[in-house]
């Protein structure tokens, strides 16, 4: 299958995603009681939101301006953080082109290469996933009550959590400093690659190599791992903040622990390949709401939405105005969406 028709396809997919779940989220729906329920919203509560996304987005800009150091020293910070804004909003319209987006917008803005820039991108991710899952760990071990709604007895699991978080932060600790060499790994399996992929599997070996330079650099290694975690706690913060704008979340055992389980089903719902996580978000945190701490249905709609809105909103209206700002163009976020992660 052509490589662009592909492309359309998937996009063409997420869509339709985006179209079914945000049926079943309001499937069934009194809009009348959603509405009257969105308006006894406190939003002075939800204006906090506002700092707390743009807080946690700088801190990405300047955790990748670390991740970027073998590549060019002194990167600036602003214009990494232009980089990261556009990014999330092409993924707001088009999912899974953002990264590539991103990786071309700081390269034509601080002119280094677009395929070591999304490198960086790469590994990012990967640090993102074993940075939240020894959060979580380390939370469900220090509020084992937010493990309530899913098991009988916390205190028989809760050493679990204790080993799970050390043993995520040991493998956090292994990737970076040996992370290098177990991708260099891969080109031994290249001649198992069909000919006609062999161009980029290597261009994919040599992203995550590129990637894994910081790893020449421990002196940065403090640094990632610090705003790794701080990263993650304003994204918590970001949903344990909104219990406190509905009275009617008084009472259903909502503390911090449980905005980090939160979190972890709102990061399934952004994994699957629907703009901007448009639908399956509020799915997924309307059911969670409802089935682990038993908020009603309309109150958890609201606070989706209310959450969602706020994030989607605000990556938008600022990616777009750095968009103009650094006159990127339609066309080229159609030519590296067309060109995906062959970078």
């Amino acid at each position: 299958m052509p490589l662009k028709l592909k492309k359309s396809l998937q996009i063409l997919l997420g869509f339709l995603l985006a179209a079914v779940f945000l049926y079943l989220a309001f499937r069934g729906v009194n809009f009348g009681d959603l509405w009257d329920s969105l308006q006894r919203v406190n939003y002075l509560w939800v204006a906090l939101l506002i700092p707390i996304i743009i807080i946690s987005h700088w801190l990405r800009a300047v955790r990748w301006a670390y991740l970027l150091s073998p590549v060019k020293n002194k990167l600036s910070h602003h214009k990494l953080f232009s980089a990261v804004m556009i990014g999330f909003m092409v993924n707001n319209v088009l999912p899974r082109v953002g990264e590539v987006v991103r990786a071309f917008a700081i390269g034509r803005s601080e002119g280094i290469s677009k395929s070591s820039a999304f490198g960086t991108v790469v590994v990012e991710r990967i640090i993102d996933m074993l940075t939240f899952l020894s959060i979580l760990s380390a939370v469900l071990f220090l509020y084992p009550h937010s493990l309530d709604p899913f098991v009988d007895d916390v205190d028989a699991v809760r050493p679990f959590f204790l080993v799970g978080s050390i043993a995520f932060l040991a493998v956090f600790v292994a990737l970076f400093f040996k992370g290098e060499s177990l991708f260099r790994l891969l080109n031994v399996l290249r001649p198992l690659v069909p000919r006609r992929y062999e161009e980029r599997y290597q261009r994919l070996v040599d992203s995550f190599l590129t990637g894994f330079s910081v790893t020449r650099r421990p002196d940065k290694f403090a640094m990632i791992v610090g705003l790794s975690y701080l990263m993650y706690f304003f994204y918590a913060l970001g949903l344990y903040i909104p219990f406190f704008a509905f009275d009617s979340l008084v009472g259903h055992n909502l503390d911090f622990g449980a905005s980090v389980i939160l979190l972890t089903i709102s990061s399934i719902a952004f994994a699957v390949p629907a703009p901007g996580a448009l639908g399956t978000y509020h799915s997924f945190i309307t059911v969670a709401l409802v089935r682990l701490y038993g908020v009603d249905g309309i109150t958890a709609l609201s606070f989706s939405i209310i959450t969602h809105e706020a994030g989607y909103i605000m990556t938008t209206v600022v990616g777009l105005f750095y968009f103009l700002k650094d006159h990127l163009k339609v066309s080229d976020v159609a030519h590296e969406a067309a060109d995906g992660t062959t970078v």
